[in-house]
């Protein structure tokens, strides 16, 4: 049994259509439509899972398993038969009783079973079709990004000066549920956003492709975010002030100086930094720490996804806090004990379950003693707060709140009549 997932599945599964040409009886192909679902249970990592529902199908079936271009699940193989679909669609519907493809009695034209030799020439013309689509498709988006290079790092380091980064940085909120309807700004995080800086370079360079050249690139680019904060179009700053920076910049003159002279006594940082960043230099994350701690500041260990709290040390990592990134597949997975034992040892309030976007989120987090969320869906009930205090709500979009808000930029908040009430505090 094998497994093939890529854009080439279609040329794979075709090489196996060939094998079998020449005797191709008993065999059938069982084709499931996942790019029937809706869009949220289409999502890459989604996808991944939902293949692994169909393991023990392709297994009876002693078979191939495909994910196509358009995500789409094939399996071929023997003894594929109508109960091979109903199981199909049983598994599916465990995982996705919400998805509205999945209610209907008739489920023929979201999973169907091809017979062979009978469809055999019907079914491999339309993956050549697919194929052939692809190939299409591919030559459409043409020229592609091309990686940055290690001579052209610098130059890309030095037009960062000739940049308003203040005109990039956005900011968003982390909120503390502490009743029914009682919202409150624990900290808010300020950042610049990739796809934002990558619009101020060469459309086709690609900035990220070479994690290296991007370390030493956001690192230059901490210097300037942490300069950009003296300029910045904002009275109403948070008591806590979150950022992304590498671990190197804490130490930087540029740090020393936001936290000697741009916060206020009262003003704490909390200093998001990447797994990866930390496990490179583990001395340098234990310095970092012990620097911010005496200040009175805080270290987050940013973007770790539930399944990996099982395989950090928090103990001996000692965070201070951990953003948890929110994936929908956790919505369907049964309660784990395990994330609840690591959660209450490290402390239930320093957590913080980011990447919220639904109320499943939510739940989910409440079901693990989070109370701290942050994401789409918080931001929405933040600007519903904000709306519901402003006079002038209708003569503007929640939409339009939302940018202002999270935009530094003195021009972007020109447009709205009421600022302080665009900038209080939950």
């Amino acid at each position: 049994m094998s497994r093939q997932q890529s854009s080439k599945a279609e040329k794979y599964l075709l090489d196996a259509l060939d094998r079998i040409s020449k005797n191709s009886y008993g065999y059938a192909v069982l084709y499931v439509s996942i790019s029937k679902l809706k869009p949220k249970h289409r999502h890459p990592e989604f996808v991944k899972i939902l293949g692994k529902l169909f393991d023990s199908v392709v297994g009876n079936a002693r078979g191939y398993f495909y994910i196509m271009s358009n995500g789409d699940f094939v399996i071929l193989g023997k003894n594929i038969t109508q109960e091979t679909v109903d199981e199909a669609v049983t598994k599916l519907r465990q995982g996705l009783s919400a998805d509205p493809v999945l209610h209907g009695q008739d489920c023929s034209q979201f999973a169907t079973v091809f017979e062979f030799p009978a469809n055999f020439v019907t079914f491999y013309k339309y993956v050549e079709e697919m194929l052939e689509s692809d190939v299409q498709n591919e030559a459409l988006l043409l020229p592609q990004k091309r990686p940055i290079e290690a001579n052209e790092i610098d130059g890309v380091i030095a037009e960062l000066d000739e940049i308003d980064i203040a005109e990039l940085v956005k900011r968003q909120s982390v909120i503390k549920i502490k009743g029914a309807n009682q919202f409150e700004v624990l900290f808010q995080e300020f950042f610049v956003a990739v796809k934002d800086l990558s619009l101020q370079f060469d459309k086709n360079l690609d900035l990220v492709a070479n994690h290296w050249l991007f370390l030493y690139m956001t690192q230059a680019l901490d210097k300037k975010t942490l300069a950009s904060f003296f300029s910045a179009a904002l009275k109403n700053w948070p008591k806590q002030i979150s950022l992304n920076l590498n671990l190197s910049s804490v130490f930087s003159r540029e740090f020393i100086d936001f936290a000697r002279n741009f916060l206020k006594p009262e003003q704490k940082v909390l200093v998001e930094v990447q797994l990866m960043d930390v496990f490179n230099n583990l001395p340098l994350y234990f310095e970092a720490k012990e620097i911010l701690n005496q200040g009175g500041h805080k270290i987050v260990l940013d973007e770790v996804q539930p399944a990996a709290l099982k395989m950090l040390n928090l103990k001996n990592l000692k965070p201070d806090m951990v953003k948890l990134f929110w994936e929908p597949l956790l919505e369907f997975e049964p309660f784990n004990p395990k994330y609840k034992e690591i959660i209450d040892t490290l402390g239930k309030e320093n957590f913080i379950l980011a990447k919220c976007d639904s109320q499943a989120a939510l739940k989910w987090g409440i079901s693990y003693g989070i109370t701290t969320f942050q994401g789409p869906f918080m931001d929405n009930i933040e600007t519903a707060v904000i709306r519901g205090k402003c006079p002038d709500a209708a003569k503007c979009s929640a939409q339009q709140c939302l940018k202002r808000r999270k935009s530094l930029s003195a021009l972007m908040k020109a447009a709205c009549s009421q600022p302080e009430i665009l900038e209080d505090m939950l």
